[in-house]
C-alpha cells in the first residue's frame, strides 16, 4: 500500500477513536480515477448511521486538506454481521447471540456454535450443549450468526 494510503488508514484510525469507535478495517480498490476507499469502523454499542456521516465528514475533509488523492469515493460503515469480530471490546454488545467460533485447542483448531453468554476480562464464555470458556486470544474467527426466532 502506497505512503497515502497509510496516511488514509491513519486519519480514519484517529478519527474513529476521536469518536470513541475503532476502526475494524480500510479497504482501497479502483483506479486512480475512480478510487473507492471502504472504511468499517465499530463500537462498543452500536452506531448510527450519523456517527458514520459524521465519521465520514471528518476523514473526507482531513483527505482533501492533506490533498491525498484527487478523485475518490468514501464509504464509511459498520462492519455487518458477515465480518467476523477481532477486538475484545465488540463482543460484549453481543450478548446472548448465537456465534460460530473457530479457536485453537491444545495443537490443531476447533469450531463450534453457542450462544455468547458473558464476558469477563479476556474470557468468553459461550453455551452451546455445554458451557465452554474461551481465552480471546485463542479465537481464530467469530461470526455472529443472524438468528431469527
Amino acid at each position: 500500500m502506497n505512503q497515502n494510503f497509510e496516511n488514509i488508514r491513519e486519519i480514519a484510525k484517529q478519527v474513529a477513536e476521536q469518536n470513541n469507535l475503532f476502526l475494524i478495517n480500510l479497504i482501497v480498490r479502483g483506479s486512480e480515477s475512480s478510487r473507492v476507499i471502504e472504511v468499517f469502523i465499530d463500537g462498543e454499542k452500536n452506531i448510527s448511521a450519523d456517527e458514520c456521516a459524521l465519521v465520514s465528514r471528518e476523514i473526507g475533509k482531513q483527505i482533501d486538506e492533506n490533498e491525498l488523492l484527487k478523485s475518490y469515493r468514501l464509504d464509511v460503515s459498520s462492519p455487518g454481521v458477515d465480518r467476523p469480530l477481532i477486538y475484545l471490546k465488540q463482543f460484549p454488545k453481543h450478548l446472548n447471540r448465537l456465534f460460530e467460533i473457530e479457536f485453537k485447542a491444545s495443537e490443531s483448531s476447533s469450531t463450534f456454535k453457542g450462544r455468547l453468554v458473558s464476558v469477563e476480562n479476556d474470557i468468553l464464555t459461550f453455551q452451546s450443549n455445554k458451557e465452554i470458556k474461551i481465552k480471546f486470544a485463542d479465537i481464530i474467527e467469530a461470526k455472529v450468526l443472524v438468528s431469527f426466532n
